[in-house]
């Protein structure tokens, strides 16, 4: 099972990308910009665009995804049967890379439950 701190990764990576943001300000807040459009509400509910998003993430093997997705999909009220379905989806498109992120973020779930 992974060891991940999902929390203090993405605290790490935010903390790391500050230097970035600093260099490079208008391709960070364009980066932001594009992330903040794509995911908005529309035709497709924001819920499930970040259950797209985590699953390419997972099928990507990126664990800084899997925490700032996770994160994100608490906060929009997903349910764990819907993170379930999705993952069987992952692991039947990924195969077993996928079936070791999907753990991966069912680890992640279960420790960035809201209390």
């Amino acid at each position: 099972m992974s060891t991940f701190d999902h929390t203090g990764l993405i605290k790490n990576i935010n903390e790391n990308l500050a230097p970035l943001r600093k260099a490079q300000p208008e391709a960070m807040q364009a980066f932001g910009q594009l992330a903040r459009a794509s995911m908005a509400e529309g035709a497709v509910s924001a819920k499930h665009k970040e259950l797209i998003a985590l699953a390419i993430g997972i099928t990507q093997h990126c664990s800084g995804c899997i925490g700032f997705h996770i994160k994100a999909l608490h906060k929009l009220q997903c349910t764990r049967a819907e993170l379930d379905e999705m993952l069987s989806v992952c692991v039947y498109m990924g195969g077993g890379p996928a079936l070791m992120y999907a753990a991966e973020a069912t680890k992640a779930w279960d420790a960035m439950a809201p209390a």
